[in-house]
């Protein structure tokens, strides 16, 4: 397939640098899951559509891709400088269950949410508590290297020791000297040799709940282990790219390439990306404040925020019109503003099915295809590729006003490209399909509801039921009212 030179910017070196991957064909990408103590928030949201869209573009340019995305489910403390109370079981002692009744409330939300987005699942979509056997063994290396110390059961990464050969804060462009002076102290850091060490592996307090066995205790992982233990164990000690939100990048990242360097001697990903921040009306999003809105509210219009519902796809084009490296502000007036776009986009992609050949072209379809390539060469820039989509719809509009033509490769080619781009890449959905598979359902469904009511009025309650049973089997349930049979889906 064309497709020009990739250009990718790299945190690591703050510019764009061609992207050639380890194993030529082959792609190997992490990025940083949620942490599910509580329904996923937009701003993760938009974290992981921009790398959806990354992976998505990807899998488009023929690469096969191995895409990694963690839960993590033990051992994120409230506090970055490891102290306060692990979030989960924080949440569990509040609402009087069981940690990992937590994690599968709010999983399940993850998931739901993702799906309605059109997101793609990861290859891989492993657990911290999971992979607790691996990040005991990398704490047990980096002891052995002289790069970790043992306090009262706790574990901690020496960075003064590891920055006598490695560069700690390379990434985030901070130097030590720097993060001494700016470190506060706090309660329960008396424990480290210095306020900027990290811990690998903290012991349990007898109240904590989410414990396992270790050499040094019974404990729990630091919040920066799993994702160097799952990182490494499914892309290896080397791999392509590693991606997370902007805030992710210190001190979290940091801290993973220190793990990393420390078990492995190098360093261990060719390309650091970083998704940038949503605002809600020009302010940091916070539930503090009331500055907040989740993605459930958006598709329901059950909020304060926001004038009505709007649909997945509406929310998914607005994100896309802004580059994954920028601040995207969220608003009523914005939202309004993408939806008709969107619109516009759909609309002229159903009138391009009416649209006959020509006897000569008067668009050079071939060089904007390049055009739409080369805007996502460019770093992945969504909304110069959207800019390239509505010079499309302009000549698809013209053409049903008889104003321009194509030839027939010309026309096919375009038809093809949007399709590409439109629904695969960007990964929009035609809500015009949906509403028209949805209505075909509903037929089926009311079918074989009356071949149900002729067997109940038969008294075959055998067959009566085989149809009922089905249903269910499929998420279609079915209920039995006054009023007559309805269903709904599960």
């Amino acid at each position: 397939m064309q497709t020009g030179e990739l250009k990718i910017y790299n945190s690591l070196t703050a510019k764009k640098e061609t992207f050639n991957p380890i194993n030529e064909g082959y792609i190997g990408m992490y990025v940083c899951g949620p942490t599910v103590y509580s329904n996923v928030h937009l701003g993760n949201v938009r974290t992981f559509m921009s790398f959806d869209m990354v992976f998505r573009y990807f899998k488009h340019l023929g690469y096969k891709v191995r895409y990694v995305r963690n839960i993590t489910d033990a051992g994120h403390l409230e506090n970055d400088a490891d102290v306060g109370e692990d979030r989960i079981a924080k949440k569990a002692r509040l609402e009087q269950i069981e940690p990992m009744e937590v994690v599968q409330r709010y999983t399940v939300d993850f998931h739901n949410i993702l799906n309605k987005f059109n997101f793609l699942p990861p290859s891989i979509e492993p657990t911290a508590t999971g992979h607790i056997i691996e990040q005991i063994e990398i704490v047990k290396e980096i002891m052995e290297k002289g790069l970790a110390y043992e306090v009262n059961g706790s574990v901690y990464f020496d960075v003064l020791k590891f920055n006598e050969t490695n560069d700690y804060g390379k990434l985030s462009k901070r130097n030590v000297e720097d993060l001494i002076h700016n470190t506060r102290e706090l309660d329960g850091q008396s424990d480290k040799k210095n306020p900027q060490d990290f811990a690998l592996w903290k012991k349990a307090e007898p109240q904590h709940i989410m414990r396992w066995p270790s050499p040094w205790s019974d404990g729990f992982p630091g919040w920066h282990l799993e994702c160097t233990a799952m990182s490494t164990k499914y892309l290896g000690e080397q791999f392509d790219i590693h991606g997370g939100g902007m805030d992710l990048k210190f001190p979290h990242h940091e801290c993973e390439i220190a793990q990393a360097e420390a078990c492995n001697g190098h360093s261990p990903v060719n390309f650091w990306m970083h998704a940038n921040m949503l605002t809600l009306n020009g302010k940091k999003m916070a539930k503090s404040t009331g500055n907040n809105i989740l993605p459930s509210e958006i598709l329901s219009g059950n909020n304060d925020i926001l004038s009505k519902a709007f649909s997945p796809s509406v929310v998914r084009f607005f994100m896309m019109q802004a580059h994954y490296r920028s601040i995207l502000d969220f608003s009523n007036d914005a939202l309004v503003a993408s939806e008709k776009g969107f619109t516009k986009l759909m609309d002229a992609i159903h009138s391009l099915e009416d649209i006959s050949e020509g006897s000569a072209s008067s668009f050079d379809v071939k060089a904007w295809k390049a055009k739409c390539y080369a805007a996502m060469n460019d770093d992945f820039n969504t909304p110069i590729l959207i800019a390239e989509l509505f010079e499309a719809v302009k000549q698809i509009n013209l053409m049903k006003d008889d104003k321009a033509s194509l030839v027939a490769d010309d026309l096919s080619l375009l038809k093809r490209t949007i399709q590409d781009f439109v629904f695969e890449v960007l990964g929009l959905v035609d809500q015009q399909e949906v509403q028209a598979d949805s209505d075909k359902l509903s037929g089926v469904v009311e079918l074989l509801i009356s071949m149900r009511n002729e067997a109940r009025a038969n008294k075959d309650w055998a067959k009566s039921d085989e149809i009922r049973d089905q249903l269910a089997a499929l998420g279609i349930v079915l209920k039995d009212g006054k009023a007559g049979t309805t269903f709904s889906l599960n």
